[in-house]
């Protein structure tokens, strides 16, 4: 059965693995699991991604989906899009055909996790809007857990565009539609069943987020195993939407379902 997991608080906390999650993925894939690795972070490309996996211990080779791949979905070829975001979904916008620049008119303006983010590229982004782009995030989560605590996510940096501009964006990352999309095709690739004949009672999404990994299982009609090494402690129980499971982390999540 295909596994959604979480990364930023289910696998790592920004430099640093969490402990178990090496070997939990390495029980999944033993036992024949589909693995995805699913984040809403879009600053880091995929195989910087894969290699930080690897670091780690994790063959994660054809298994990340991140927003960075989803917001490229609503993108067409030959668009003019302005990059508010990092290398990573960048990449996966000119991979579509789209041209990506930092200022100046655009058709569209795309604002994703950068760790860049400053004054001037704000101006440019909320210049664009206000001259008739619309309006894309990768994602809405305004802090993600790093190794020295919360830091700002995309979430954050798209607030400032729309508190600017007073527009409404439209989401491509968890929990929304064009991740969706992406992960149940990448769950089915090479199985010869698309999403709607997957048995969704066994396939499962793990994350740290109520408000983005639980709604985003619920989306996906997954069960939701929620642990406690990221966002969410033991004192912040209990959460909406409602966990299937709540586990400590990873490793302890994997060993339950597999019995």
């Amino acid at each position: 059965m295909p596994w959604a997991l979480d990364l930023d608080g289910v696998v790592w906390r920004g430099i640093e693995g969490v402990p178990g999650s090496s070997e939990a993925v390495g029980l999944l894939q033993r036992a024949g699991e589909r693995v995805l690795f699913v984040t809403n972070n879009s600053g880091r490309t995929v195989v910087d991604t894969e290699e930080k996996l690897a670091g780690l211990g994790i063959d994660a080779k054809g298994g990340v989906v991140t927003s960075g791949m989803a917001v490229a979905q609503l993108v067409s070829p030959g668009e003019r899009v302005l990059g508010m975001c990092g290398p990573g979904c960048c990449e996966e916008l000119e991979r579509v055909g789209a041209e990506v620049v930092r200022d100046g008119h655009a058709d569209t303006v795309v604002v994703g996790f950068h760790e860049d983010f400053d004054y001037r590229g704000l101006t440019a982004g909320v210049q664009a809007v206000l001259g008739g782009a619309r309006l894309l995030g990768t994602n809405d989560d305004v802090t993600f857990p790093a190794h020295d605590g919360l830091r700002p996510g995309a979430g954050a940096l798209l607030a400032a565009v729309v508190a600017a501009t007073g527009t409404k964006p439209e989401l491509a990352g968890k929990p929304y539609g064009p991740m969706k999309d992406l992960v149940l095709a990448m769950a089915c690739k090479g199985t010869g069943v698309d999403g709607t004949d997957l048995e969704v009672n066994k396939c499962v999404m793990v994350g740290d987020r109520p408000d983005t990994d639980g709604r985003f299982a619920r989306t996906l009609g997954w069960r939701w195993s929620l642990v406690l090494s990221g966002l969410i402690s033991a004192n912040d129980l209990p959460v909406e939407p409602e966990p299937d499971t709540v586990h400590d982390d990873l490793l302890s999540c994997v060993e339950e379902y597999l019995g």
